[in-house]
């Protein structure tokens, strides 16, 4: 299996991505989008930014974890990483992001809906 973004739909009816590894772990998760060519824009935007490290933010949480957002041009949080225990587990999924998101197929899981 390769990395694959899908897009879904969540309980509160908007569009939602994530970005999954070749493994099936989830990399990068978006917030929600009111329409599904809004959704399909956040990927192209990921994809457009994700291999660049400028456009990585790296963050501690309160209670001392670590993730990551990956942000557009203009400062736009484009996409959120997991929570990690590490700082090296963390910079290991920017690179996977890095290294993923560029070539990675869309899954519309949204299809078979109305």
């Amino acid at each position: 299996m390769s990395a694959k973004f899908e897009i879904f739909h969540g309980k509160n009816d908007e569009f939602y991505f994530r970005l999954k590894a070749s493994n099936g772990q989830i990399i990068l998760a978006s917030e929600g989008y009111t329409t599904k060519a809004n959704c399909q824009n956040g990927i192209k935007s990921v994809k457009a930014h994700a291999g660049d490290a400028k456009h990585f933010e790296k963050k501690v949480t309160s209670n001392s974890k670590f993730c990551f957002n990956l942000k557009s041009s203009n400062g736009q949080v484009i996409g959120t990483s997991q929570t990690y225990t590490t700082e090296q587990s963390r910079d290991a999924g920017i690179t996977s992001v890095s290294h993923n998101a560029p070539d990675a197929a869309v899954v519309d899981l949204t299809a078979h809906t109305a």
